[in-house]
């Protein structure tokens, strides 16, 4: 059957580039279930983003994550629910609620950059290897990639693998 979104280009590069985030981050979350992981792949920006840049307003935090302030208070309020953030008002402004990584939450970002972590990194690196030329191909090539062996089977390869450093301390 014809891909339609292949096929009508520019016209739909952003519905292409979010069919391969959500099936990157679904083969991540693959990853993280057979890790026993208790969170959800797309949740990891955000806890990253606390340990990189410590306890944040809810709007800081949202703006470094790039994303809308009520995606980020109601993934704050999960994560708080299964004890990984916590959120404490400003002592200057009462208004403002900072939010920080519980106890709990730096053990798993500590265990994620560790192992997880450079396991992702690895399988989109590899994933990526090799592409070349117009970005429209680039697309294709990786969506065909994917088809053929999806992130979480690439990153089960890349366990087999030593864990290198990653350069940006990144997130999937």
């Amino acid at each position: 059957m014809e891909d339609i979104l292949r096929s009508l280009g520019f016209l739909c590069l952003g519905s292409r580039l979010k069919r391969i985030g959500e099936q990157l981050q679904a083969d991540t979350q693959r990853v993280l279930d057979r890790l026993d992981v208790r969170i959800q792949s797309s949740q990891y920006p955000l806890l990253a983003a606390l340990d990189r840049l410590g306890p944040l307003p809810v709007g800081e935090l949202a703006q470094s994550l790039g994303i809308a302030q009520p995606g980020v208070t109601r993934a704050v309020s999960l994560l708080t629910d299964v004890g990984l953030v916590e959120v404490a008002q400003s002592d200057d402004d009462q208004r403002r609620r900072i939010v920080s990584l519980s106890a709990d939450g730096q053990r798993l970002v500590d265990t994620a950059k560790r192992d997880v972590w450079p396991r992702i990194e690895h399988a989109v690196a590899e994933l990526c290897t090799d592409l070349s030329g117009p970005l429209l191909g680039q697309l294709a090539a990786i969506e065909d990639r994917l088809a053929a062996t999806p992130l979480d089977r690439r990153a089960e390869k890349a366990k087999a693998v030593a864990p290198r450093p990653s350069r940006h301390e990144t997130c999937p």
